[in-house]
């Protein structure tokens, strides 16, 4: 039997501009303001299901030439995500400081456990608000761990990367799954409007004949 139909709503993510702002809320001379603004960058980078951030070892890091880190997606599948320099960076100088063992979280709870679904929603909604503030946008979205996993997928799209190469970086099961991107920026629409000819029809002024005029002088 078919899918009952719905109503599909676009999907919600960040721009780059939303993301900067995000990123500049963290208190960079705190644990937790490190911790977090290391993670979050993680998140918009590289996608990971929140369940995959709250997996994720200090073994699974994998830095230096062809820097990634590994996870394990759904169906116990294991994969690869690549670390752009400024983030491996980053996450480098917090597994410094971090002096975790390998089997051990990459991003703790403050007592060293494994950070709950319902934390990093909760600090993804604390530091959304106080962005708000210097990015009025924001105020407007609900961000969740999803929304920052849609902002890796279309900031990839926006750079011409091909939808069967997103669909792995995500772990998708099927191409498709990624086509709801296609859909979701108007940005897109546009730049594939500008790339089309102009149909040469000029724009033209309505002149009224004179028998028209005649009816409508005798009302």
């Amino acid at each position: 039997m078919p899918n009952k139909r719905h109503v599909r709503r676009p999907i919600e993510f960040l721009n780059r501009e939303e993301i900067d702002a995000l990123l500049a809320v963290p208190n960079r001379s705190t644990w937790v303001g490190r911790r977090d603004r290391t993670l979050l960058l993680v998140a918009v980078q590289t996608g990971l299901r929140v369940s995959e951030l709250i997996g994720l070892n200090c073994q699974d890091v994998v830095l230096g030439t062809g820097a990634h880190v590994r996870c394990l997606g759904k169906g116990r599948k294991q994969r690869c995500t690549p670390l752009r320099p400024e983030t491996a960076k980053m996450v480098d100088a917090w597994l410094w400081e971090r002096h975790g063992q390998t089997e051990g979280p990459v991003f703790p709870s403050i007592r060293g456990g494994r950070l709950s679904r319902d934390a990093i929603e909760c600090l993804l909604t604390k530091y959304t608000q106080l962005a708000a503030r210097s990015c009025p946008s924001l105020k407007r979205k609900g961000v969740s761990p999803h929304v920052c996993r849609h902002a890796a997928a279309m900031d990839l799209l926006h750079h011409g990367v091909d939808r069967s190469v997103i669909a792995l970086w995500l772990g998708h099961e099927s191409v498709e799954t990624t086509q709801m991107y296609l859909h979701a920026d108007i940005r897109l629409k546009e730049k594939a409007l500008s790339r089309t000819e102009s149909l040469g029809v000029k724009p033209t002024r309505y002149r009224p004949n004179d028998k028209l005029l005649a009816f409508l002088e005798s009302l």
